[in-house]
């Protein structure tokens, strides 16, 4: 495993993070996404990532079904595609929901596309989210059907990137399965109150522990349907600061990711060369 930088990769490389507040009708949702991108684009975003389900908050779980598409086609992914192309940019889809093998189930997937509009990458969500609080249940299982158990890493001029979503923050091993990448993303859409106690805590633990930047673009606000997330949509550095957060509502925080910044705290402190396990 090779645990330096990337030398193939540019020297900076300009990122954006989208904050959406979701609603329950998909164009509104597709338009407002088109917005961000829009402005992440003039601040000279070179990729820009889109929150979990930045496409549909449904008023149902089952919502999400009733929208899944074929991987490869259908209106989310044509948007997809055609953002890439006219704002010239990496355009990470937070989470697309993709038809699985049971008609009752979604796969939750990230979809990257190259500025030439192709999709180069896709990850499917392998951690479900369940929470029993009383009077709150909540299990994605019965609507999100889990992915295989492998990493996903895509190379891009920034080097190799790491794919995860929302839940899977809790896991480490999911991020020591990449390897050496120098960005991570995590699109989210974390409840208010879970998000509150350890969004910020592991997002830091997860840049500090694997050496990268982390990206987390996240849902952020009251949303149609009656459910509150987080919000707290944030670019950390290797070394575990935050270097831009958008605490809630709709926006974006844009940062400038440094190769030269990555290999100094690497090789000043050379936690990965020191793995044993």
């Amino acid at each position: 495993m090779n645990k330096s930088v990337d030398s193939t990769a540019t020297d900076t490389f300009k990122v954006a993070a989208l904050q959406m507040v979701s609603g329950t009708d998909l164009q509104e949702n597709l338009n407002e996404a088109e917005r961000l991108i829009a402005q992440a684009a003039e601040l000279g975003a070179q990729l820009i990532a889109l929150p979990e389900f930045f496409c549909l908050m449904g008023r149902e779980d089952q919502d999400k079904v009733k929208i899944a598409e074929d991987f490869g086609q259908g209106q989310i992914q044509s948007n997809l595609a055609d953002w890439a192309r006219k704002y010239n940019a990496y355009i990470v889809a937070g989470s697309v929901p993709l038809r699985s093998p049971e008609p009752q189930r979604v796969f939750n997937s990230t979809l990257v596309y190259q500025p030439d509009g192709h999709c180069v990458a896709r990850y499917d969500k392998i951690h479900l989210f369940s929470l029993n609080q009383g009077k709150i249940q909540f299990d994605e299982a019965e609507t999100i059907y889990a992915g295989n158990l492998n990493s996903v890493v895509v190379q891009t001029p920034f080097g190799p990137i790491g794919l995860s979503i929302c839940y899977d923050l809790r896991f480490p091993e999911l991020y020591r399965q990449m390897g050496a990448v120098n960005l991570i993303l995590v699109p989210s859409a974390f409840t208010y109150k879970t998000g509150q106690a350890h969004w910020e805590l592991l997002l830091r633990a997860r840049a500090i522990e694997n050496q990268a930047y982390v990206l987390a673009p996240a849902q952020g606000g009251e949303h149609q349907n009656g459910r509150r997330t987080w919000g707290h949509t944030m670019c950390v550095d290797a070394w575990g600061r935050v270097l831009d957060v958008l605490p809630t509502g709709a926006g974006l925080v844009c940062c400038e990711l440094s190769m030269e910044h990555l290999a100094r705290v690497r090789q000043r402190l050379p936690a990965l060369s020191h793995r044993v396990l």
